[in-house]
């Protein structure tokens, strides 16, 4: 993938691995973690260990969320990475990010988000970056903000209105 190892500050960025099932479980299994992810329901194991496997085989084209290692904590915190979504018949590249609850309010998703900005203009010099943010998630909306993303309009994806934030080098 090119990506294995990427740092930032606090946090190690690394492709999933099948033994990381406990954790990501743990994130779909709660309603406040995904309440803005997809249709916003808590998904059973299986349901994430489906999920998981579709990660660690999308890891071949180049993309995917990468799990978050704190390296103070010593433990996962999260999920972040660039990853193609098709927007109204459009390829784009998104950067993607979400964190276990207990560290909401730790700058943590905003130090994930501005690494994947940097890697995705400086590595692999791609031109644009967006977000796909549902209408009530201010934290989410808040991150894009702080690394230089703007709204540029409200697009449906899979059936839903989400806002899209941009940012172009």
């Amino acid at each position: 993938m090119g990506i294995v190892g990427l740092e930032s500050q606090r946090l190690w960025f690394r492709p999933y691995t099948s033994a990381d099932l406990d954790f990501y479980a743990s994130l779909w299994a709660n309603p406040e973690v995904v309440r803005y992810i997809g249709d916003g329901k808590p998904k059973s194991r299986q349901e994430a260990y489906q999920r998981l496997q579709r990660i660690i085989a999308g890891y071949s084209q180049g993309f995917g969320l990468m799990a978050i290692w704190h390296m103070q904590q010593q433990r996962l915190v999260g999920q972040a990475g660039l990853v193609q979504q098709t927007v109204e018949g459009r390829v784009e590249t998104e950067i993607g990010y979400w964190l276990a609850q207990q560290y909401w309010g730790w700058g943590l998703a905003t130090e994930a988000a501005t690494r994947f900005r940097d890697y995705a203009f400086q590595e692999l010099h791609l031109f644009r970056v967006i977000a796909l943010i549902q209408q009530g998630n201010q934290a989410s909306k808040s991150v894009a903000r702080k690394i230089g993303m703007v709204y540029e309009r409200d697009v449906t994806y899979h059936g839903r209105r989400v806002q899209l934030y941009k940012l172009e080098e």
